[in-house]
């Protein structure tokens, strides 16, 4: 006996091999045995056999004209047998039977299952409805097709220009142009940043890094609002002073100036003086709302995106041939007794005489020249006397380390600068420039601005008016962190330290300053007129989202500054390159700041000198392949702190100020 019967919502045929009450122990046409209950039982039969009823109801399913099928149903509920004959007359065979229940079971557009064996058929408005669904999702999926045959032969659909970007950052998966490249990538082996850079979705690798960047921390773009530019709104009195700065070429936010005033004894004032844009913007107005927002200016090669809008930045920033809003820091040093007699913060205008720029002095301004107070440059005797006053500091400082069982701060490393110059064609050239760190500018600038920190931090904390500090531990995990209580920066050897000399760059500072302000004009009523009180829950919040936002705009930066170093490989057509290896495998460039994953130097020891051959460069994932070429021997292993990053070189001041 053979039987057709419902199994695992499928109808199924095959041939009883013994019967037990309401079982059936039956054998389907592959072999397979399974037990079927005579509930599930929809037709009884001798022939034709049942791998024969399932060829012959094949040919018949195909030939079924739905829609005649299901207007010869009846409206209310019926049977499969009954409908197959009104659909084949009166002596419908097992075979037509069979046909009839398989194509009512998988029709469930026109006809809906109501029971084992039983249907009804489905309204006509629904039917229309779902037949025109089915029509449009057939044509999407012809559309589909056509994509991803596009897309596999990287070409790009016309569909899909002005939509690379959301389909990589902000994907619809349900969309059409979505499901296609998704597919695409599978056929190619493809990711979705490479497929649609190779199409031309998008321009370059250049244009992928920077819009996955803005797509994640500025997708409603980096445009400002419309907002009025603040003036300070108190009357400042003007210093007695003539103040210069020291940055880079390309800054334009110039945060801090410098002044030295010589006073009877020998003993100098010198002045730290940051520019006050806490002066003019307030804690909750539109202005404050956006700095609050952007958290910090974010520095990448040859750009930026500014915390603060350009009108503001000019409005506040320290230019020559100016008076300038600034909050000063007046600490007397008395060379004799080697030591700070007196500090004293004020704000006031500020006359700029000068921003010098290391790039052009550094040649000029050497430790030598300076130590023999000799030379031919702007601000000699105030830069000799600011050199040894740095000094001074910087061994007090490397004395607090030593306390802590730090090793002295060493400045073997180079800092690297990059220029991206346009060229006539429109193309671009990079240029990376290679300084040393602990040049003398430099240590004038870096120990004149840990003191200030330092010095505001203290003051706060003196005067109770909560801050937020940057602390560090000399040893641990997650050493660093930010928090809203003093505590030591280890590191740095100073006992407090508060970010407050970059207002213009950094939200932490500019908090910071209106906090020091306060302190400033109302003495010890500033923690009942501060804009943030003990405890306040806006700047707990500030502080966290401080150091998220900050560590992406950093890693922005140096995915970007690696883009360029490879670029720099290619445009200068560098075959070999010297390096040092650093740990398990990893090398870091001599000529560009670039670190690299060699898998033959995986046992090198550390500080090894190798010679590398350059192979493949990938601008999309970064990664340059290198052969090794030669093994230096006899080179001594590099001191720890030339293998870890160098915590607190970032904690003098931001990344390159462009």
């Amino acid at each position: 006996m053979q039987l057709l019967f419902e199994e695992g919502g499928e109808i199924r045929a095959g041939t009883v091999l013994t019967q037990q009450g309401e079982s059936y122990q039956v054998e389907l046409p592959a072999g397979k045995r399974t037990k079927v209950k005579s509930r599930d039982v929809l037709l009884q039969f001798a022939q034709p056999s049942a791998i024969e009823l399932l060829r012959q109801t094949a040919d018949l399913v195909g030939e079924v004209d739905l829609e005649f099928l299901w207007e010869c149903a009846s409206e209310e509920e019926f049977g499969f047998v009954d409908l197959a004959a009104e659909y084949y007359g009166a002596g419908a065979s097992v075979v037509q039977q069979a046909a009839l229940a398989q194509t009512l079971h998988g029709n469930p557009v026109y006809f809906r299952r109501k029971g084992r064996g039983r249907y009804q058929r489905a309204p006509e408005d629904q039917l229309k409805a779902a037949l025109a669904a089915l029509e449009r999702k057939k044509q999407q999926a012809l559309v589909q097709a056509e994509y991803e045959n596009q897309l596999k032969a990287l070409t790009l659909p016309d569909a899909y220009r002005g939509k690379a970007l959301q389909l990589l950052f902000k994907p619809d998966k349900n969309s059409l142009e979505y499901k296609a490249m998704d597919a695409a990538c599978t056929a190619l082996g493809m990711s979705p940043m490479r497929l649609m850079v190779a199409v031309g979705g998008i321009a370059s690798p250049r244009a992928l890094h920077e819009a996955k960047f803005l797509s994640e921390c500025f997708p409603k773009g980096t445009g400002f609002p419309d907002v009025a530019v603040p003036e300070p709104v108190v009357d400042l009195p003007r210093a007695d002073v003539e103040a210069f700065s020291i940055d880079d070429v390309t800054t334009t936010e110039i945060d801090d100036a410098l002044s030295v005033t010589p006073l009877d004894g020998g003993k100098i004032r010198v002045g730290i003086h940051i520019a006050a844009p806490g002066l003019g913007i307030r804690r909750g107005e539109p202005l404050d709302a956006v700095a609050r927002h952007r958290l910090s200016t974010v520095y990448f090669p040859g750009d930026k995106i500014t915390m603060l809008p350009d009108s503001v930045v000019e409005r506040y920033t320290l230019q020559e041939g100016r008076e300038c809003p600034a909050l000063s820091l007046y600490v007397v040093y008395d060379p004799a007794l080697q030591m700070i007699v007196s500090s004293e913060t004020r704000a006031e205008l500020v006359k700029i005489a000068a921003n010098l720029r290391h790039n052009l002095l550094e040649d000029v301004v050497t430790e030598a020249a300076l130590a023999a107070g000799t030379g031919d440059y702007p601000f000699r005797d105030a830069l000799t006397q600011l050199f040894h006053f740095s000094g001074w500091l910087h061994d007090e400082r490397q004395k607090a380390r030593l306390a802590s069982g730090l090793r002295p701060e060493s400045h073997n490393r180079a800092d690297y600068s990059f220029y991206i110059d346009l060229l006539e064609d429109g193309g671009e050239r990079v240029r990376i420039e290679q300084r040393r760190r602990g040049s003398p500018l430099d240590k004038i600038v870096a120990e004149l601005m840990i003191l200030a920190n330092s010095t505001w931090g203290k003051l706060l904390a003196d005067n109770g008016v909560p801050g937020i500090y940057r602390t560090q531990k000399a040893w641990g995990m997650n050493r660093t962190r930010m928090q809203t209580y003093p505590a030591p920066h280890e590191g740095l050897g100073v006992a407090q330290y508060a970010w407050s000399t970059s207002p213009l760059r950094r939200y932490v500072d500019l908090v910071n300053q209106w906090q020091i302000l306060a302190v400033a004009q109302h003495g010890i009523t500033a923690k009942l007129v501060a804009p943030f009180k003990p405890k306040d829950s806006d700047l707990l919040a500030a502080v966290a989202d401080f150091e998220g936002t900050y560590a992406a705009y950093a890693d922005h930066q140096s995915t970007m500054e690696r883009y360029w170093c490879l670029r720099w490989l290619q445009q200068e057509k560098r075959e070999r390159l010297m390096g040092s290896v650093l740990k398990e495998g990893a090398v870091r460039f001599a000529e560009i700041p670039l670190v690299t994953r060699v898998p033959e130097l995986m046992q090198a020891s550390r500080g090894t000198q190798v010679l590398l051959e350059i192979g493949a460069i990938d601008e999309i994932s970064l990664e340059v392949s290198c052969r090794v070429l030669e093994v230096f021997a006899g080179e001594g292993e590099l001191p720890q702190e030339e293998m870890e990053r160098d915590d607190e070189a970032g904690e003098v001041s931001a990344p390159s100020r462009r």
